[in-house]
C-alpha cells in the first residue's frame, strides 16, 4: 500500500501562521531567543521514539518503515484511494464522505469546516455565529462611546480589554438567560491599538492604555430562548481588574524577602496582573487565571550586578537591556536593575471571585512560578483538590498541586472563603516521564506494540497548614522552590516537554490530557538551534516521536492524582494527515481534519475532547476541533470553526446548544497599523479589527454535533 505525502523528521524551516509582530508582544519573542532550560535532564521527545503502535498501524490498513533526513519511522499510513475502512458516519469514502451525514459519535454530527483562509468566523453548514463583545465595549459606566481615535486610560479601564483569551460563562442563579462571562485579556499590540504609534517613542498616555488594556473583565450576559446569541448587560457584577488592580499574595512568598519592594516593603500586595493566558474554574465558583509570559515586561536582567541574580533572570527569560514596549521609562518596576524582586510577584496562578466585585484577588504561590498556560482542577472522591499545570515554554515541565485540604460542598460564605484557601495548602510537583521499552532501539517497534509508559511526580515543595513550608529539592528553601520554580524542576530531573500549555482533567473519566503545542528545536543541530553547550538538542524518545515538533501533540495521562505515579500514552501527533509522521489515536487518517498548533482544551458533555488552535502551521486559519476519546471512532478529529485571518482560537467554552471562543490577534501581521489593517473584523468596512467574543449555535438552537431534528 502506497505511503501517502512525505516524512517531516528532517530539519524544515519551521513554519506558522504567527506574526513576528505576535511573538514579539504575546510572548516576548521566546521562540527566537537561546532556550531558558540549559539542564541536562531527559526530553521528552527523547523518551517517545519515532515510530507508531503496531495497533495503530493495523488499524490503519498498512505499516511502512521510512528513513528520512537519518531518522527511522514505522508510520501508520492509509491510502484514501484503496482504503475500504468504514468512518463512524458508516461511510466509506474519504474525508470528504465522512464530513457529510449524520455520526453515530455524539457530539460530532456536524460537517467538517475545511482549511481555509477567510477574513472572518467560519462555522459549520446549518449553523451561525455572532459577536458578544468587542475589544473598546463597555462593561461599566463611563466605558461608552470608544472610538480607536478617541481613547483614554479612565475610559479603558471600564471597557473590555485587549487580546482576549480565556473564556469562562456563568450561570447566574435566579436569572434566566443570565450569565457572567469572564475573559482574560492576555496582552497589548500597541501599533493596531493607537493611531500612528512609534514603538521607539510611546507615550504615557499610551501606556497607560496599556496597562488598563490587560487583566481580566468580568461582564454579565444576556440570552434568549430562541437562539445562542448573547449580549453584554450593565450588571452589578460587571468589573474590570488591570495592571493596577490590588491582589493579595498568598502562600510561601508572601512576606519573603523575595517579594519585598520599594513600594510595598511587606511582600505581600501586588498591583496588577499580566499575560493572563488561560485558566480554569474551580468547584467552588471562582476562577483560575495563569500569568505566563510575563518575562517580556521587564528590562535589565542581563545587567544586574549580582550572578546568581542575573542566571536566575535568564532562566525565567528576563535578559533584554529595554523591553518592546518600554514600560521601564514611565514607572521603575518594570526595570529589574531598579526593583529586581519585582517579576518574584508575577508568574503565578490567580484566582478571582467573580460573584464578589468588591473582593481582593489572590496569587497562589504554593503551585509555584513559571510561565502557567492555566490551572484545572479534579476532585477525587474524597474531596481532596488536585491542580494541574503546564510551563507553556520549549522544554519546560508539566505540573499539579495536590491540596491536603478537602472541598466543602456547601454554599454558604464560609463555605467559599474556606474553600478559597485550598490552594495554600498541599504538595507541588513536577512530572518525570518513562518510556516502557527501555530496550528500545530506534527505528523499531517498542516490545509491547505501543507508544506508552509511566511516570512519576516528584514533590517540590509542602506547604502546612500553619503557613510554613518545606522544600523537597537539595540546596533550595522552600521560598527558592516557589518563587524558581523551573530551577528546582532541573534539580530533581523533570523531563522537558514540547511547550506544555492546557492541561485538563477530564469531567467523567479523571484522565487527563495535555496540549504540547511545538517545538521547533526538538533533535536539530546547528546554529542557534543548540543547548549553551553546543550539543544538539535531543532527539525523538517514546512520549514524543517526531523531530522538529512544528504540528505539536496531544498526550493522555492515567494519574493516580493523590499519589505520585501515572501511565500515559499518546493520543494525537497532529499535523497533515497525509503526512506519514501524524497519528489520530489509531484512527484511519482520510478521514479526519488536518489541525496544528494545540492549545487550549475542553470537554463536551458526550465526553469530547474540544482542541483550539494557535500558530497553524498548515496554512489555514487556527480554529476548534472536536475529537472522539473512545471506542473504534477514537482519534476521530473534525473542525467545528475557523476564526479570522491573523488571529488565534482562544478560551473554547462548548455547552449543549451554545459554542463559545475568544478570538485573539484578528488581523495581527508585521506590517498592519491602525492606518493600514490587514484585516477588518468584525465589523467589516474599513473598520480596524477588534479582539472579540464570539459564540456559534445551530440553527435551530438544537444540541452542538446532535442529530438534526
Amino acid at each position: 500500500m502506497a505511503l501517502i505525502g512525505r516524512n517531516l523528521l528532517s530539519a524544515l524551516d519551521f513554519t506558522s501562521s504567527r506574526s513576528h509582530r505576535t511573538c514579539l508582544y504575546k510572548c516576548g519573542d521566546a521562540c527566537s531567543k537561546e532556550v531558558a532550560n540549559t539542564s541536562n535532564n531527559a526530553y521528552f521527545g527523547d523518551i517517545l521514539q519515532a515510530n507508531f503502535s503496531r495497533r495503530a498501524a493495523l488499524r490503519a490498513g498498512s505499516a511502512a518503515l521510512v528513513t528520512v533526513g537519518g531518522a527511522s519511522m514505522l508510520a501508520a499510513c492509509s491510502d484514501s484511494a484503496q482504503s475500504g475502512a468504514q468512518t463512524p458516519d458508516g461511510s466509506t469514502g474519504g474525508a470528504a464522505d465522512a464530513a457529510g451525514g449524520e455520526s453515530p459519535v455524539p457530539g460530532l454530527n456536524f460537517e467538517m469546516v475545511a482549511p481555509n483562509t477567510e477574513d472572518a468566523v467560519v462555522v459549520p453548514d446549518g449553523y451561525e455565529s455572532a459577536v458578544v463583545i468587542r475589544w473598546g465595549d463597555a462593561v461599566l459606566p463611563g466605558g461608552e462611546g470608544w472610538a480607536v481615535d478617541r481613547q483614554s486610560p479612565e475610559a479603558a479601564e471600564k471597557q473590555f480589554g485587549f487580546n482576549c483569551d480565556y473564556a469562562a460563562l456563568l450561570p447566574i442563579r435566579g436569572k434566566k438567560n443570565r450569565f457572567l462571562l469572564v475573559s482574560n485579556h492576555e496582552y497589548t499590540t500597541p501599533h493596531q491599538m493607537f493611531p500612528g504609534y512609534q514603538e521607539d517613542h510611546p507615550t504615557e498616555e499610551q501606556y497607560r492604555i496599556e496597562l488598563a488594556s490587560h487583566g481580566m473583565t468580568i461582564v454579565e450576559v444576556e440570552g434568549n430562548a430562541k437562539d445562542g446569541s448573547l449580549k453584554p448587560v450593565m450588571g452589578p457584577y460587571n468589573r474590570r481588574i488591570t495592571t493596577t488592580t490590588e491582589f493579595a499574595l498568598r502562600g510561601p512568598v508572601a512576606g519573603s524577602e523575595l517579594a519585598k519592594t520599594t513600594t510595598d516593603p511587606t511582600g505581600t500586595r501586588v498591583l496588577g496582573t499580566l499575560n493572563n493566558c488561560s485558566g480554569g474554574l474551580t468547584p467552588w465558583g471562582t476562577v483560575l487565571s495563569g500569568e505566563e509570559n510575563i518575562d517580556q515586561y521587564f528590562a535589565g536582567g542581563a545587567e544586574v550586578k549580582d550572578s546568581r541574580a542575573r542566571k536566575r533572570f535568564k532562566r525565567y527569560g528576563i535578559e533584554d537591556p529595554q523591553t518592546q514596549r518600554k514600560w521601564e521609562r514611565f514607572d521603575p518596576r518594570w526595570d529589574v536593575r531598579k526593583e529586581p524582586h519585582e517579576p518574584h510577584r508575577f508568574n503565578y496562578v490567580v484566582e478571582v471571585d467573580p460573584w464578589d466585585p468588591t473582593s481582593t484577588p489572590v496569587k497562589h504561590t504554593a503551585l509555584g512560578r513559571f510561565k502557567h498556560e492555566g490551572a484545572n482542577i479534579h476532585v477525587t472522591h474524597d474531596g481532596t483538590v488536585v491542580a494541574y499545570s503546564g510551563d507553556d515554554s520549549r522544554f519546560e515541565y508539566l505540573y499539579k498541586f495536590v491540596s491536603s485540604r478537602t472541598m466543602r460542598s456547601g454554599r454558604s460564605d464560609q463555605d467559599r472563603a474556606e474553600n478559597m484557601k485550598i490552594l495554600d495548602e498541599g504538595t507541588l510537583y513536577v512530572a518525570d516521564f518513562q518510556g516502557n521499552s527501555p530496550d528500545f532501539t530506534e527505528g523499531t517497534l517498542p516490545d509491547d506494540g505501543a507508544f506508552d509508559g509511566t511516570g512519576r511526580w516528584i514533590p517540590l515543595l509542602t506547604v502546612q497548614a500553619d503557613g510554613t513550608a518545606t522544600s523537597h529539592v537539595p540546596g533550595m528553601n522552600a521560598e527558592e522552590v516557589a518563587v524558581f520554580t523551573r530551577e528546582a524542576g532541573d534539580v530533581v530531573g523533570a523531563t522537558k516537554m514540547d511547550r506544555p500549555e492546557d492541561v485538563e482533567p477530564h469531567p467523567t473519566t479523571g484522565k487527563v490530557y495535555a496540549a504540547l503545542t511545538n517545538n521547533k528545536y526538538r533533535g536539530v543541530a546547528g546554529g542557534a538551534d543548540k543547548t549553551a553547550s553546543g550539543v544538539p538538542f535531543e532527539g525523538a524518545r517514546e512520549y514524543a516521536p517526531i523531530k522538529e515538533n512544528k504540528n505539536g501533540m496531544v498526550l493522555e495521562i492515567d494519574d493516580d492524582h493523590t499519589g505520585e505515579s501515572f501511565t500515559w500514552n499518546l493520543l494525537l501527533v497532529c499535523g497533515d494527515p497525509q503526512e506519514a509522521e501524524t497519528y489520530f489515536g489509531g484512527f484511519d487518517k482520510s478521514r479526519v481534519s488536518p489541525i496544528s498548533c494545540p492549545d487550549n482544551l475542553t470537554f463536551d458533555s458526550f465526553g469530547n475532547l474540544w482542541i483550539s488552535t494557535d500558530g497553524n502551521a498548515l496554512g489555514s486559519n487556527d480554529g476548534l476541533f472536536a475529537v472522539a476519546l473512545e471506542g473504534e471512532a477514537r482519534g476521530f478529529t473534525k473542525q467545528f470553526l475557523t476564526v479570522p485571518a491573523g488571529a488565534e482560537t482562544c478560551g473554547p467554552l462548548v455547552f449543549d446548544k451554545r459554542v463559545v471562543v475568544n478570538v485573539q490577534h484578528p488581523g495581527e501581521d508585521d506590517n498592519a497599523t491602525v492606518e493600514q489593517p490587514v484585516s477588518h473584523w468584525p465589523d467589516g468596512g474599513d473598520s480596524t479589527p477588534r479582539p472579540s467574543t464570539v459564540v456559534a449555535w445551530r440553527k435551530d438552537f438544537g444540541v452542538i454535533g446532535g442529530v438534526s431534528s
